[in-house]
């Protein structure tokens, strides 16, 4: 084989540096929007102290911030932020009620109905909030039937990913590698173009969903069971003997390892004390606190109070109880206002009336009471198991504020739930036809759902996740540097040459092969932005048309399927069933094949290369 010459010193400074930024997208310590960042940093950074001229042009470090403007990232943002407002008005609610009533007949027929909904609907919604609102129903669903939902939550999560890559809006990724194709000169695909052969190849991947998947997942119990005990509401009663007797609050605090969550001193009748460090406790006061029972009992030890809930003391044949109190378990999802910040200064307890028990992140240790779960700033995926009042959590689940799961979960739903229905098939039929590019057509929908009050200005910041964002544009300008600095057509010639001697077809068959191996370590948009122009240069060295060689970019960026961490739904459905890595490995493997292997026949096929 004949190797390529090398480009020139500023191509191989981009393609060292799309190799830095590729092993950083993968690094967990590293918030992808930090290494983002410093890839545009070092980008523009780099052009400016040492411009590139080409043919006389020079190219400006300043270009490489157009993805903030571009089409696009337009498109991204005004979609995600039309998709919350189905989500906050409970649109989508009915489809769900109507899934969970199936589920009751007919479990089999429920299970292929609900893979073939989850798929379409994310051919036109980005599917984080298809998963948010199949979540409860499945689980719920679960425990009804008394079958594992490990069985069922991992093929739903699968078909959404498979029903959006049919359209060009389905998935960010889609959109990327439409908008920077047309950039790049090809004609700008229409939002059905590729559905055909989407359709064939979901629909195999849909069978083995339905039929395959669910016998090959092992039984998971949910994380969230059984690891911290309830919290419950008693008072400590000073004795004359008690060591808290004559002490101030602070001194019985320091003797209880500063651990006392006192709410209120009774003294007396009817005489209420604020619990300041200074307060002087007198025999018969009765100290308020919430705590687990290990905690409550090891205070009444150290203290020589006596534990009461009410009037009755507690004791062997009185346990501890506390009524009307619900477990709930919250995933943290996407424009979440728990999404980056802490339990503690989003005053969480006081807000919502909630008390946290247990946090638990895929792949971490659980974290409890005892371990400070109040200063961890939370992640998307996240899982909390809270207790409250039945009312407290019961005005959560129709708030929609956060994802709760368990057996009970109510849908939010309001009076503009029809409106903001009708305004997303708007925004999809207006593109689907051509009246409006998709970037026009989305933004003209986000402004009627803020005028209509489908969406307030802060559920759309909610929505908008500066990680999408900043992902998006240093894939964008890494795709402008390569394409620019001949790095794309030094990769194209490099791979033309690895492959000499091979079809056209084993070619196109093995670009989108290397997309969907790098798709599940980095992010797909990345692959997506980088591997477009690398695919029409390897079209163009061939003289064959380049738009099967982008479809093939454009299918193996959206195989996220063998890695939790390939696509956040990936994660969202890991902690709420419990899965292990090996369980997407044992499934995502298998539909990657089948998806891979029709798109590699039917691509070639239907534009006769």
């Amino acid at each position: 084989m004949e190797f390529p010459a090398l480009p020139d010193a500023h191509g191989l400074a981009v393609l060292l540096l799309v190799v830095v930024a590729l092993a950083l997208f993968t690094r967990e310590r590293v918030p992808l929007e930090t290494s983002s960042l410093v890839v545009l940093v070092l980008l523009t950074t780099g052009f400016e102290v040492f411009p590139y001229v080409s043919d006389g042009i020079q190219l400006h470090a300043i270009d490489f911030f157009r993805g903030f403007g571009h089409e696009a990232l337009v498109a991204v943002c005004a979609l995600m932020i039309a998709g919350q407002g189905l989500v906050r008005t409970g649109a989508l609610e009915p489809v769900g009620r109507q899934l969970a009533r199936l589920w009751s007949v007919s479990p089999m027929l429920s299970l292929l109905l609900t893979l073939l909904v989850g798929a379409f609907l994310s051919a036109f919604v980005n599917n984080v909030p298809i998963v948010v609102l199949l979540l409860p129903i499945l689980i719920s669903v679960s425990l009804r039937n008394n079958r594992p939902a490990s069985e069922i939550l991992m093929p739903m999560g699968f078909a959404t990913l498979v029903g959006g890559m049919s359209t060009t809006i389905g998935t960010s990724t889609n959109l990327l590698v439409v908008s920077v194709a047309a950039d790049m000169g090809l004609p700008r695909f229409s939002m059905f173009h590729f559905f055909v052969p989407a359709a064939i190849a979901g629909g195999l991947a849909i069978l083995f969903l339905w039929l395959v998947a669910p016998r090959m997942l092992p039984k998971r119990e949910a994380l969230m069971e059984d690891i911290s005990p309830r919290v419950f509401n008693a008072q400590l009663n000073v004795e004359e003997e008690s060591f808290a007797a004559g002490k101030t609050l602070a001194e019985v605090n320091e003797a209880a390892g500063r651990t006392l969550k006192i709410s209120q001193i009774h003294r007396g009748e009817g005489v209420v004390l604020t619990p300041f460090p200074d307060v002087i406790l007198k025999p018969g006061d009765r100290l308020s606190l919430k705590d687990t029972p290990d905690n409550l009992k090891e205070m009444e030890a150290v203290l020589g109070a006596k534990l009461y809930i009410g009037d009755i003391r507690v004791d062997e044949d009185h346990p501890l109880a506390d009524e009307d109190q619900q477990l709930a378990e919250i995933v943290v999802t996407q424009g979440s206002p728990l999404d980056g910040t802490t339990l503690s200064r989003l005053r969480f307890a006081d807000y919502y009336q909630l008390v946290t028990l247990a946090l638990h992140r895929a792949g971490a240790e659980v974290r409890t009471l005892k371990k400070e779960v109040g200063d961890v700033p939370l992640e998307v995926s996240d899982v909390l198991l809270v207790q409250g009042r039945r009312e407290h959590i019961a005005e959560l689940k129709r708030s929609g504020e956060l994802l709760v799961l368990d057996a009970t979960s109510d849908l939010p739903t309001t009076k503009r739930a029809s409106l903001a229905l009708l305004i997303m098939a708007a925004i999809v039929i207006t593109a689907a036809f051509g009246l409006l590019p998709i970037a026009i057509s989305a933004t003209c929908g986000v402004l009627l759902m803020i005028t209509t009050r489908c969406l307030s200005w802060r559920d759309a910041a909610q929505a908008l996740n500066t990680q999408v964002i900043l992902i998006v544009v240093a894939s964008l300008a890494m795709g402008m540097a390569l394409s620019k600095t001949g790095g794309a057509e030094y990769l194209a010639q490099l791979f033309v040459g690895v492959s000499a001697g091979s079809s056209p077809t084993v070619m196109l068959s093995g670009l989108m092969l290397v997309m969907a191996i790098l798709t599940n370590i980095v992010s797909n948009n990345a692959a997506a932005v980088i591997g477009t122009p690398i695919a029409i240069d390897i079209a163009q060295q061939l003289g064959l048309p380049a738009e099967p060689f982008v479809l093939a970019v454009l299918f193996g960026a959206n195989m996220s399927y063998a890695t939790p961490m390939a696509y956040k739904t990936n994660l969202l459905v890991m902690n709420a069933g419990g899965y292990q890595f090996n369980d997407f490995v044992r499934v995502g493997i298998p539909l990657t094949l089948i998806v891979w292997l029709t798109l590699s026949w039917l691509l070639p096929m239907m534009y006769q290369i």
